[in-house]
């Protein structure tokens, strides 16, 4: 059995983790902050429950699944008997460099290296570490555990053996992949960046409210959720990190509306915080205020 280590329990990392131990693989997720670790216990947790109720899990399957997830602090100590690694940690250039000279020094030598990254490239991620060969990006979706996508994403020095072992595990976790070249954004992340930048927009200008925006798009283009609805799943603050950096490498189409800036300064950055484009504090479903 395989040893997984998620580095980063929040939103992205905590599904990872959830996913693979389902899969039967033995998985670590590590996070320096116990408060984030709590919450991912917890919300695990509520997973391991709702498949029980749904019957996608037995009692003895959850039981089980649950004895090879554990949690921990210490990213030294858990990597030592990694057979993959997972980086999930933000979207920034120094906490990633700081993950992968750990990892370097500290995992064994046939340890394969991924980052959940949705807009940086795994080559300048892979240069923080030791061994680009072994390194490339593995994007999830969230929710992971409903997401059937992961983007995997060669660097510039990846090996083919790597890429076809990151294609074996994200199979074994039930996924489907498609493989694709290093460039800002992947496929995913830059068409989903225009559409909500787009939409962000639409709303700045008056064309309609939040939920007829949403609508339309669901309705008219076919997509699961509407624009506004995934900004708030995945968090303002994610997409407008995503947006500048886009912006920074891509040019001007990826500068952030105005409006999201706005959101983001005051706070509302989505379901994680009660509040963003909808208020979640008085219904699941959310209602714009």
């Amino acid at each position: 059995m395989e040893h997984i280590v998620v580095v980063g329990a929040g939103v992205m990392g905590r599904g990872i983790a959830y996913v693979a131990a389902t899969h039967h693989f033995s998985v670590t997720l590590v996070d320096i902050n116990d408060a984030a670790l709590q919450s991912a216990e917890e919300e695990v947790k509520q997973l391991f429950a709702q498949a029980l109720t749904r019957q996608k899990l037995t009692e003895e399957q959850v039981r089980t699944t649950k004895q090879r997830l554990t949690y921990a602090h210490s990213l030294q100590q858990a990597v030592a008997t990694a057979d993959l690694v997972i980086e999930a940690v933000p979207e920034r250039a120094a906490i990633k460099k700081a993950v992968f000279e750990t990892l370097s020094q500290y995992a064994p030598p046939t340890c394969l290296f991924a980052t959940n990254t949705s807009t940086m490239s795994p080559t300048e991620i892979a240069a923080y570490g030791d061994r680009p060969a072994q390194t490339m990006a593995m994007h999830f979706f969230n929710p992971v555990h409903k997401m059937p996508l992961v983007e995997l994403v060669k660097g510039l020095e990846t090996s083919e053996e790597t890429v076809q072992a990151m294609t074996r595990i994200a199979h074994a976790m039930g996924k489907k992949t498609v493989t694709i070249q290093d460039f800002p954004g992947f496929v995913t992340s830059r068409m989903s960046a225009l559409v909500g930048n787009e939409a962000f927009h639409m709303l700045q200008e008056g064309i309609g409210t939040a939920e007829e925006i949403d609508q339309a798009i669901k309705l008219g283009l076919h997509y699961p959720m509407g624009p506004f609805e995934l900004v708030d799943l995945v968090g303002l603050d994610v997409r407008l990190n995503n947006l500048r950096y886009l912006h920074e490498k891509l040019g001007e189409k990826y500068r952030p509306a105005p409006l999201l800036e706005k959101y983001v300064q005051a706070g509302r950055l989505g379901r994680k915080t009660g509040r963003g484009i909808y208020d979640y504090t008085t219904s699941s479903e959310g209602v714009t205020k």
